[in-house]
């Protein structure tokens, strides 16, 4: 509790001010204590709470405008983007006297109950903030009944965010039977469930099976499926109506709800995947299904937003979906939406494509003239170039080899897809495959003087992964050049054996390499093997800036014994153990222990940097990625690296560490003094936490069968086919990508372990087209 709280309550006779009527200004006792109170010795987000007792005397004596503003800075003072702090504590009883005595009441009643809901105290002991507010209940209950809708209802949301159920309960009951108010009844329903969700589920149900025929008010209605979510009550018909009835949200209406809950329909399929049953899972694609057919745009697209979550988190349900999805490809009101979500699930959507060719399928001619294009199917969407974009670009992923005509015919038009076949959005690892008309395409593109800077990169990326043959636009790459150094990337990438060193491109890479970037001084060893401009180039890079340093450490490294030269610039390099961190320094550093390593094949050199990464990155959230950088260099050195081990095992603790850190201590340790079945439990819970889960596959992997129990294996298993993903964050169209890419990984190494190969294949029916599925009940 804040210093002086006991004294700071206001007296009792204050409470008979909680009427409606709105004082122009309080009784002087409100503010009595203000000047008394320590404010000096407790802080808000901007330091000493000196500022609080003027604020308070607006709130009470000020016109309505300066109320207004001295509410908002309290918002950003004492619960800052959520954060509660030792003033709030000190702060509320004066809030609470203020509100109670008809001032800004709904807005201090708000702000009050923000307070008390906060888990983010700083500075403060945990549960301060909120038992401060309790004890204000006598100030906020009479707030109740008294006062507007609006006061009524922010004290029913103040009042049960302080979690007295036994005082607060009461109340709410009573008020439940008399408020007349579908906003104020929503916030009565969600503050009981919030107390006790068995009552409130009891009310819900009452709500949801209303006397009369036509449905009850969406607040409620919304109040009523939340609170049975909560209580974990059973999905069934009458929530499935009820929710279907609100669409499309009013986000007025959702306003008391929970940052999580505004978008209700996307919260709901959230909270019913997470119960992870098969019955939750069939819901869901009866919500989406229904949803997704509705004749309102609007309500469409909240069904597309909501189905691209459960896409995102739960493996079955894309194929559930896609029968409800494909025919508003040729909606025009709901196809991006579609293009977009189709984009993001993977290997599932094949049976799109052909959908996606027809929007693909622009006449040039047509956007030649100045419009957006027409589509030359009758089936299309029309008129919406850019949408015919986004289709080829998902098209690109899918069926490249059908895309590449189509972007061939119109490249300039389609940076959309050319972003996605130059890698952007296909699965990591893969390339696009090699099209003789694209090919022709990108030398004509390649020859244009203004080309942006991002085109041009996607062009040559495409060229690069093309390799040899990409041959032909040597010539258009080496004009490219003197404007775009970044070309030689493609140009070292072309050289092969069955490319001729044709002098043009020599030439051009040295006139280029003069005072060029490091890439270009790599591409022409590529093309001649020459070292000395190279290692030239390389040693005034080792002598920059750490963004220099790294990838000259890592050219240095690949080079092995011949880059010898460099080594005592690389020695020179690191920044020390003394030295200020920062993300690019201790790259930087890692970088150079590695290519001391790769060249020298001596570990002694490499061992001390190494550990003063690890030293100065350890216990550093955002320095997390280092240390695990640091270990995949300290892998490299095999047993010569144990001097590291200690640093490796500090790792261990942190999931998103622990499996490459496993990985490092394989190749370093003593093997005998690895406990095996230890370390595959520490990467089997990293992988179901969804950090770093690719590498905990490699690292069960490497630790053997013989350290997995049977539970091990069951929970391999688990993370091979269960429904809920493990990969659920991260980019939007990569996160289904990267699980799926997970999945078949987990399903590799269980056969791998178990000798059962089997179990590296899809069990019946995966992947096959669901019937639509019926509403619950």
């Amino acid at each position: 509790m804040a210093p002086e709280q006991t004294r700071a309550q206001p007296p009792g006779e204050i409470t008979d001010l909680s009427s409606g009527r709105t004082p122009e200004k309080v009784p002087a006792r409100v503010m009595d204590d203000v000047d008394a109170y320590p404010w000096s010795t407790v802080s808000h987000a901007y330091g000493p709470a000196e500022d609080l007792p003027g604020l308070l005397r607006v709130l009470a004596e000020g016109e309505p405008d300066a109320a207004g503003e001295a509410v908002s800075e309290l918002y950003g003072s004492v619960l800052h983007q959520g954060t509660v702090y030792a003033a709030s504590a000190a702060v509320a009883p004066f809030l609470a006297r203020v509100a109670a005595a008809g001032r800004s009441r709904a807005d201090l009643l708000t702000l009050l109950g923000g307070m008390a809901e906060s888990e983010d105290e700083y500075g403060v002991g945990q549960g301060t903030v909120r038992a401060a507010v309790a004890a204000q209940l006598p100030l906020i209950l009479p707030s109740l009944s008294g006062g507007s809708p609006e006061v009524r209802q922010a004290a029913v949301w103040a009042a049960a965010h302080t979690r007295e159920a036994r005082a607060v309960l009461p109340g709410l009951r009573e008020r439940w039977e008399r408020e007349p108010e579908a906003p104020v009844r929503a916030e009565l329903l969600g503050a009981v469930s919030r107390l006790d969700p068995a009552e409130g589920a009891a009310l819900a149900r009452e709500a949801l099976a209303p006397k009369e025929a036509p449905p009850g008010p969406p607040h409620v209605l919304l109040a009523a499926v939340f609170a049975c979510l909560d209580a974990g009550v059973p999905w069934d018909l009458a929530q499935h109506s009820a929710l279907l009835s609100t669409l499309p949200a009013d986000p007025l209406g959702a306003d008391r709800l929970g940052l999580d809950r505004r978008e209700p329909l996307h919260a709901v399929v959230e909270a019913l995947l997470l119960r992870d049953t098969e019955e939750d899972r069939a819901a869901v694609a009866a919500l989406l299904d229904t949803a997704l057919r509705d004749g309102r745009a609007e309500v469409r697209a909240e069904a597309l937003w909501a189905a691209g979550r459960a896409c995102r988190l739960s493996r079955g349900t894309r194929e559930r979906l896609l029968p409800s999805l494909l025919p508003l490809l040729s909606d025009t009101d709901s196809a991006r939406g579609v293009v977009s979500l189709l984009g993001g699930i993977g290997a599932a959507a094949a049976t799109a494509v052909p959908a996606l060719l027809a929007l693909a399928t622009v006449d040039a001619d047509a956007a030649d003239d100045g419009t957006d294009g027409e589509v030359i199917t009758g089936e299309s969407v029309g008129g919406d170039a850019d949408l015919a974009d986004r289709a080829l670009g998902v098209v690109a992923v899918l069926a490249p080899e059908k895309a590449a005509p189509l972007l061939a015919r119109d490249l300039g038009r389609r940076p959309w897809a050319l972003g996605s076949a130059a890698g952007m959005r296909a699965p990591e690892g893969t390339r696009f495959p090699f099209d003789r008309q694209l090919l022709a395409a990108i030398r004509v593109r390649l020859t244009e003087p203004d080309l942006p800077s991002g085109e041009t990169w996607e062009l040559t990326r495409l060229l690069r992964d093309w390799g040899a043959l990409a041959a032909p636009a040597l010539p258009e790459l080496c004009a490219l050049l003197p404007r775009h150094p970044q070309a030689a990337d493609a140009i070292a990438a072309i050289h092969g054996a069955e490319v001729a060193a044709g002098p043009f491109v020599v030439d051009a890479l040295r006139a280029a390499a003069d005072g060029g970037p490091l890439v270009v001084a790599r591409a022409l060893h590529r093309w001649t093997g020459e070292t000395p401009e190279l290692l030239r180039r390389l040693e005034k890079e080792l002598a920059g800036g750490p963004e220099a340093v790294t990838p000259a450490a890592g050219a240095a490294g690949e080079l092995g014994a011949v880059a010898a030269p460099l080594v005592p610039a690389l020695r020179a390099a690191p920044s020390g153990a003394d030295a200020a961190g920062t993300t690019s320094v201790l790259d930087a550093d890692t970088a150079i222990a590695e290519a001391l390593w790769r060249i020298t094949r001596d570990a002694s050199p490499a061992v001390p940097v190494l550990d003063s990464v690890f030293a100065r990155a350890a216990g550093q959230y955002w320095f997390r990625w280092n240390a695990i950088r640091a270990a995949r260099a300290t892998a490299l050195l095999g047993p010569a690296g144990r001097p590291l081990v200690p640093r490796l095992e500090a790792l261990l603790a942190d999931p998103e560490q622990a499996p490459v850190a496993v990985l490092a201590l394989i190749a370093v340790a003593e093997p005998s003094s690895l406990d095996r079945r230890a370390l595959a439990d520490i990467v089997l819970t990293s992988a179901e936490q969804g950090a770093s889960a690719p590498e905990a596959c490699d690292a069960l992997e490497a630790l053997g069968a013989t350290a997995l129990a049977p539970d091990h294996i069951r929970r391999l298993g688990a993370l091979a086919e269960r429904d809920l993903r493990v990969v659920r964050w991260g980019l939007e169209d990569q996160v289904v990508r990267a699980d799926d890419a997970l999945r078949a990984r987990a399903r590799a190494v269980l056969g791998a372990l178990t000798g059962d190969l089997s179990r590296a294949a899809p069990p019946d029916g995966r992947g096959r087209p669901r019937p639509t599925p019926a509403p619950p009940g």
